[in-house]
């Protein structure tokens, strides 16, 4: 059990910080900043544990590469979303109304266009996963290089679709305020993000197309 507590643990962690810092109307760097540093401190606590994937899109990367199996990562995945979930619903036991915190396309952002948005901020982020923490011949700042990944996907996307990259950030929040406006968006575009990038650096760049 530990594992999954210390996932759902971590996304507390990532949704109470990254939608709290919404809700606390620190602007588009202190938003992108308290994204990126909240998941650094909790891969550094948690990856010893669990890998710290802390969203649902690396874990769905890491079982299609079958470095999971599938009972295990249905289990990652609930842990997770149960942990956006408990900060969302704290967070509105703290503000009352976390409505803003929810992403949502930004005016004049199509649905394709916030898909393809998605898309592209999760290959950043799960294609830095895969070459820091997954391939064996990296190093110890693996989870500096996935927190800053999170900081300029932020300060890229905030503004066209909340720079999601991850479902659990989305579907917290959704579920404690009921907004669920495009909320597709949010697991269909991380997910083929990070798909892409986990087979890309699987078989560009690991040996023997896995490790």
């Amino acid at each position: 059990m530990s594992k999954y507590l210390a996932e759902a643990i971590a996304t507390f962690a990532l949704i109470f910080v990254g939608a709290g810092s919404v809700m606390a109307g620190t602007g588009l760097l202190g938003i992108s900043f308290a994204h990126g540093l909240v998941l650094v401190v909790m891969i550094y606590a948690t990856a010893h544990i669990s890998g710290a994937h802390i969203n649902p899109a690396v874990t769905i990367s890491m079982w299609a590469t079958k470095r999971m199996q599938p009972a295990q990562a249905a289990k990652y995945i609930v842990s997770q979303l149960a942990g956006a979930s408990v900060a969302a619903f704290a967070l509105t036991g703290i503000y009352g109304n976390i409505a803003p915190s929810v992403n949502n396309l930004g005016p004049g952002v199509s649905l394709g266009t916030g898909l393809l948005v998605e898309i592209i901020l999760t290959f950043f982020l799960v294609f830095a996963i895969f070459a820091t923490a997954v391939d064996k011949k990296s190093n110890e700042h693996a989870a500096l290089a996935i927190g800053f990944v999170l900081i300029f996907d932020h300060i890229i996307g905030l503004a066209l679709t909340g720079a999601s990259m991850n479902p659990a950030r989305t579907f917290g929040p959704a579920l404690a305020s009921g907004m669920w406006m495009n909320h597709l968006v949010y697991w269909i575009g991380p997910v083929i993000g990070a798909l892409i990038a986990a087979f890309l650096y699987q078989k560009a760049f690991m040996k023997g197309g896995r490790k």
